[in-house]
C-alpha cells in the first residue's frame, strides 16, 4: 500500500517541482509567436484551445504502453513501480517536454529534422527511416488489441478481423483529414472514457491496497524465467510508454503546431507524460492486486498471450457489465488515439523529408497509401514479437532523442546533465537488450519457415548477459566521448 502511494505522490509532486525546474532551464518566452500562428494552414498548423491540445497530446502518447506494458512489466515485481515513477519524472517527461519545445522553436519540425540538426545529417537520415518504421509499427500494434477487445463486446459475426478493418479505416481517415475535423472532435469523448477508466480502477484499488507488493518485500526479480528475463534490461523495455518512450517525441510536433504559447509547454508535454505515468502505475498495481498479490498467478494467466483478456476480466469483475463496458472503452480509446496519430505522423515525417506540401487531399494520399500498405503487412507478425520490437524501437528512438536534446541544451549553455544521465541509462538498456534478448522472430503465416530459417535470432543476438552488459557499457562511454568531442568542436 505505502509503496504504491509513494510512487503516486512522486509523480504528482514531480510535475510541480521538477517540471518547474526544467521549465526555468528552457527560458520560456511568452512573447514569441508559435507555429500555430506563423504557419497556419488549416490542416496541420492551427491554434487550438489549451485543454484540447493537452487532451490530444495525452491521448496521442497514452497508447497500449501504459496499460499493457505496465501489466507485463509488473511481472518483474515492485521494481516496476520505481521505474514508472522515477522514469516518468526524470526521463520521459523531460524527454517529451524538451523535444516538444525544440519543435515549437523550429516551426513545428518533425523529430528526425530536430535530431538531425543536433547530431548531424547522417543521423538525420537514419532517424527518418527509423522514426517512419516505428510509426508504422505503432499503427500495426495499436490495431490488433483494440480490435480484440471490441470483438469481445459485440456479436460473434463482428469478429476481430471485422474490427481490425474498421479501426484501420478510421486510422486512414484520421491520417488524411484536417486535425480539427475528426481527431479534434472525437478526442473529448475518448478522453472521458479513458478518464473514467483510470479513476474507476484507482477507486477499486483503494479497497485492495493490501494486495499490492511493497518495496520492503524486496526488489528481486519475480519473473518465472528470471535467467532469460533479467530486470535489466527486460523490464525497462516492457514498460516503455509508461516511463519513457521515443514514440512520444514523434507526437509532440503535432501539438507543437497547434499550441498557442510557449508557456503552455510544461502543461501540455510534461503534464501529459505525468498523466500517462499515473495511468501506468494504476494498471501495474491493478494487475497484481487482481491476483491477490500472487506473481505466480499473474504470469501463469498471461502466459504467451497479450494482456487484452486480462484487461477485460479485471474491468468486468470489478465494475460489472455496464461499468466494465465503460472501462474497456477507456482502454480501447488509448491505443486507438495513438494509432491514428502515429500514421498521421508517418505522413508528416515523409512529407517533411520529401519537402512535399500536404495542403490537398491528393497530395496526402500520395504519401499515405504506401504507409497504409506497409502497416497492413506488418500486422501479420506474431503479436508478442511485434510488441517486443515496438518496445525496443521505442526505447532506441528515445536514445537518439535524449542525446539530441542533450546536445541542444549544451550548445545553449544550459544544464544538460538533466538529459545526459537518462541518455546514458537508456543507451545501456537498448544495447544490452539487442545483444542479450534470446527470443526468436516468428510469424503467424506461411512466411514463417523461410524467415525463421534465414533469421533464427533476429530479435536478439542471444549473447552472454555479462558480455552484453560489458559491450553496452563501452558503447555508452563512447557516446559520451563523441558528445564532448562534438561540443568542443562546436565551441572552437
Amino acid at each position: 500500500m505505502v509503496s504504491f502511494l509513494i510512487a503516486l505522490a512522486v509523480l504528482i509532486g514531480g510535475y510541480f517541482l521538477y517540471g518547474t525546474f526544467v521549465e526555468k532551464i528552457l527560458d520560456i518566452d511568452e512573447t514569441r509567436k508559435t507555429p500555430a500562428y506563423t504557419l497556419k494552414d488549416g490542416v496541420d498548423y492551427m491554434p487550438m484551445p489549451t485543454w484540447k491540445v493537452f487532451l490530444i497530446q495525452f491521448l496521442n502518447i497514452a497508447g497500449l504502453g501504459p496499460i499493457f506494458g505496465a501489466i507485463m512489466g509488473v511481472m518483474y515485481g515492485p521494481a516496476a513501480f520505481i521505474w514508472i515513477a522515477l522514469g516518468t519524472i526524470f526521463g520521459g517527461a523531460v524527454h517529451d517536454y524538451v523535444s516538444g519545445m525544440m519543435s515549437i522553436r523550429r516551426d513545428g519540425a518533425s523529430l528526425p529534422e530536430i535530431v538531425g540538426e543536433q547530431l548531424g545529417n547522417n543521423i538525420k537520415q537514419i532517424m527518418r527511416v527509423f522514426a517512419l518504421i516505428l510509426m508504422i509499427l505503432v499503427g500495426a500494434v495499436f490495431v490488433i488489441n483494440p480490435a480484440q477487445l471490441i470483438a469481445g463486446l459485440t456479436p460473434e459475426t463482428l469478429d476481430t478481423q471485422f474490427w481490425i478493418i474498421a479501426i484501420f479505416v478510421y486510422y486512414m481517415l484520421a491520417t488524411l483529414l484536417p486535425i480539427d475535423k475528426l481527431i479534434g472532435n472525437l478526442y473529448p469523448i475518448f478522453g472521458f472514457a479513458l478518464l473514467f477508466m483510470a479513476i474507476g480502477i484507482f477507486c477499486v484499488l483503494l479497497g485492495n491496497l493490501e494486495y499490492i507488493p511493497e518495496f520492503t518485500d524486496g526488489l528481486y526479480n519475480r519473473y518465472p524465467d528470471a535467467d532469460n528475463h533479467p530486470i535489466f534490461p527486460m523490464m525497462f523495455v516492457s514498460i516503455a510508454c509508461g516511463a519513457i518512450s521515443g514514440f512520444h517525441a514523434t507526437q509532440s510536433p503535432l501539438m507543437a503546431r497547434c499550441i498557442k504559447n510557449e508557456k503552455l509547454g510544461r502543461q501540455v508535454f510534461y503534464g501529459a507524460m505525468v498523466a500517462e505515468g499515473i495511468v501506468a502505475l494504476i494498471w501495474a498495481a491493478a494487475a497484481i492486486a487482481f491476483f491477490k498479490g500472487s506473481f505466480t498467478d499473474l504470469t501463469s494467466y498471461l502466459g504467451n498471450s497479450s494482456a487484452a483478456p486480462l484487461v477485460n476480466e479485471i474491468s468486468v469483475t470489478w465494475f460489472g457489465k455496464l461499468g466494465g463496458l465503460l472501462a474497456i472503452l477507456g482502454v480501447i480509446a488509448a491505443p486507438v488515439t495513438s494509432g491514428d496519430t502515429a500514421l498521421r505522423t508517418a505522413r508528416l515525417i515523409t512529407a517533411d523529408f520529401l519537402k512535399f506540401k500536404q495542403n490537398t487531399i491528393v497530395r496526402r494520399l500520395i504519401i499515405s497509401i504506401p504507409i497504409f500498405i506497409a502497416s497492413y503487412l506488418i500486422m501479420q507478425i506474431n503479436y508478442q514479437v511485434l510488441w517486443r520490437y515496438f518496445g525496443w524501437c521505442n526505447q532506441a528512438l528515445s536514445v537518439f532523442t535524449l542525446w539530441a536534446i542533450t546536445m541542444y541544451l549544451a550548445r545553449k549553455k544550459k544544464m544538460y546533465i538533466i538529459t545526459m544521465i537518462p541518455a546514458l541509462f537508456m543507451t545501456m538498456v537498448c544495447v544490452t537488450y539487442i545483444l542479450f534478448a534470446p527470443e526468436g522472430f516468428t510469424f503467424d503465416n506461411a512466411f514463417a519457415d523461410y524467415l525463421v530459417a534465414k533469421y533464427p535470432n533476429l530479435e536478439g543476438l542471444s549473447l552472454d548477459y555479462w558480455l552484453s552488459l560489458g559491450i553496452a557499457t563501452l558503447v555508452s562511454l563512447s557516446f559520451v566521448g563523441l558528445f564532448y568531442k562534438n561540443i568542443n568542436k562546436k565551441e572552437h
